[in-house]
């Protein structure tokens, strides 16, 4: 059966974003890269380009590497059910400063919009939370943003946020695709002068 989900997933990586400050984001394969890059290209934006199912796993050496910063990974249903063996990985490493965001349409938007498990109940949030994040939650409507952002940028992590969403398809909005680019910016933006070092 069809769920026509009311969330657009533009408005919530928007809301996701919004008033960021140092936020580091790490951004999943395709409609996750171009949401946020919709709300804004950034410096401090890690979009991983061909690397599905690592949205994860990347933010995890992120958040264990820079312990004072908070780090969100920003990934799809498709994504996060390919890699799920990265949520007991967090979950066994407890970073405080992680927080995992789904955007989740129930569909595999890069390869023709074929309904994904969460389209058949598999239920993202409640893995995470078995498997040992702090907090998770799944938002439905737009009742549920205010208190789920506030979990991901405040809340002791790894918390996890699964936001059920329309299944509309956006525009592309392209951010570079440079992959040296991507890291020497991104670098730079994270450790200054360090970084070159």
């Amino acid at each position: 059966m069809e769920k026509n989900h009311v969330l657009r997933r533009r408005e919530v990586a928007a809301t996701l974003l919004a008033d960021r400050g140092d936020l580091l984001l790490v951004t999943g394969l395709g409609s996750p890269t171009y949401d946020c890059a919709a709300a804004g290209d950034h410096a401090l934006n890690f979009y991983l380009w061909g690397a599905m199912g690592s949205a994860v796993t990347v933010g995890l050496g992120l958040a264990l590497a820079q312990p004072s910063r908070r780090v969100l990974v920003v990934t799809g249903d498709g994504e996060m059910l390919m890699g799920l063996g990265a949520l007991a990985t967090v979950a066994a490493k407890r970073p405080a400063n992680l927080a995992v965001a789904v955007i989740d349409n129930e569909r595999y938007g890069e390869t023709g919009m074929q309904d994904t498990h969460t389209a058949a109940g598999v239920d993202l949030a409640g893995i995470a939370k078995t498997a040992g994040f702090t907090a998770t939650a799944t938002i439905a409507d737009a009742a549920g943003m205010g208190d789920a952002v506030r979990m991901l940028r405040t809340s002791p992590g790894p918390v996890m946020a699964v936001f059920k969403v329309s299944a509309a398809r956006d525009a592309f909005v392209l951010p570079p695709r440079d992959g040296h680019y991507l890291k020497d910016r991104f670098r730079q933006a994270l450790l200054g002068d360090a970084a070159v070092a």
